[in-house]
């Protein structure tokens, strides 16, 4: 959060050219601590800056609440006056892109979530019941950006638009039809009728996708054959290239929903501007064990690359689980396997601009928690009780890193 300091500054810049009492100085340095201070008291926000002069900076927010007994619309209210304050004090003149919100229990809190979102969300939204492990209600991941303009798109969608390039963000795509499979069809073909739209292709323009599954071991399975038959239609193969993605437990209010998906897609790429990885000495391709995602996807533009890590877990290059029924090494397994896949993009944790961590059994929360807090004290990050598309699987992390690059041959992000 902002210092006190940073006020006492902003407020002594302005008091240097009009004439003004001392004594009205102190009110106004009291009254920003007061609110730095109530902030602090409710709300944890742990923010990522990547800052550009001239260009497009980029932030990643996680806020989360500091006090698991306070009631959840309190929790939410909180989040929320945090969440402007970090806009309106911290970040003045940035604008969110997307947000999404973890929930403890969707079927009793999403309604009122949606309700304060209705006329302030501003962006794409995402609403999905995957329970923070610190045991409160509500925690919120926010992408945000400086220097872009935005605009709503039909169906829910979000448009960023700077430097010749549109970045169109999805949230909270759902249907109810009878079975994973079937929504999960028609989630995609919606979308790419959508991004036919906006002259864009699955193939071409889509760079990273999310599906939170309800009751994960029944329906995943349900959810790769959707996707793997509609991927054939769309010319994504083994032999081309498939999508950076995480397939996760998580769950929509409703319970007839039992898929939810959201996106990211990029509408001005040249051929070759994205790259895949695939990290070969630690995993092997997915479509071994029958599923159609990339391990990790970069975007390089004239000024920087993007890098966007899909859900990893404890794997090998033969698609075996490393390690089962060991929480602590799985961990270790898991931050070697997305190592690898940063440097291959010529990254390191360094880069990364937020963790999201998914655990199956709550009980390994304490331990993991610890190993993460050690090793990664200053990055943005959350702990999800989500159980992985595979039993095993006792840990999923995923995430989104930056670097500074100088490439000619492309336009500046």
């Amino acid at each position: 959060m902002v210092s006190r300091i940073f006020y006492c500054y902003k407020l002594q810049r302005y008091f240097n050219y009009r004439p003004i009492n001392q004594a009205l100085f102190a009110c106004f340095y009291y009254l920003c601590t007061l609110k730095q201070n109530y902030m602090q008291k409710y709300i944890s926000t742990q923010l990522f800056r990547y800052e550009v002069a001239g260009g497009v900076s980029e932030y990643h927010a996680m806020l989360r609440v500091t006090d698991p007994r306070l009631p959840y619309t309190e929790q939410v209210d909180h989040l929320l006056a945090a969440y402007q304050h970090l806009l309106e004090d911290e970040l003045p003149g940035t604008v969110a892109v997307f947000k999404r919100f973890f929930l403890s229990d969707a079927a009793n809190q999403a309604n009122y979530l949606l309700a304060t979102q209705v006329e302030h969300s501003g962006c794409a939204l995402s609403i999905v019941e995957q329970p923070p492990l610190d045991g409160t209600k509500v925690a919120l991941w926010v992408y945000l950006q400086k220097g872009v303009n935005t605009r709503a798109l039909p169906h829910g969608d979000y448009e960023v638009s700077h430097g010749g390039y549109r970045h169109i963000w999805s949230g909270y795509n759902f249907n109810k039809a009878s079975k994973s499979e079937y929504q999960t069809r028609l989630l995609f073909n919606d979308y790419v009728m959508r991004l036919a739209n906006q002259g864009c292709s699955l193939a071409n323009n889509c760079i990273r996708t999310w599906f939170f599954v309800q009751n994960v071991d029944v329906n995943y399975a349900g959810v790769v054959k959707a996707r793997n038959e509609v991927f054939l239609t769309q010319d994504l193969t083994d032999k081309t290239h498939f999508i950076a993605s995480t397939g996760i437990a998580g769950r929509h209010a409703d319970h007839e929903v039992k898929v939810l998906m959201d996106a990211y897609a990029v509408d001005g790429i040249e051929p070759g501007q994205v790259k895949f990885l695939y990290a070969p000495t630690h995993l092997n391709p997915t479509y071994e064990y029958g599923v159609s995602f990339e391990r990790g996807t970069y975007v390089d533009y004239g000024d920087r690359r993007q890098v966007f890590i899909s859900g990893t877990a404890s794997i090998n290059n033969r698609g075996e689980i490393m390690y089962p029924g060991d929480i602590r090494k799985q961990t270790l397994r898991m931050w070697e396997n997305v190592e690898t896949l940063l440097a291959e993009a010529e990254c390191t944790f360094e880069h990364v601009g937020h963790l999201i961590v998914y655990l199956r059994d709550i009980a390994d929360y304490t331990v993991v928690q610890e190993m993460f807090e050690q090793r990664f004290p200053d990055i943005p990050k959350i702990y999800l009780q989500a159980p992985v598309c595979r039993p095993g699987w006792l840990v999923e992390m995923e995430c989104m890193a930056v670097k500074s690059i100088h490439n000619e041959a492309y336009k500046p992000y």
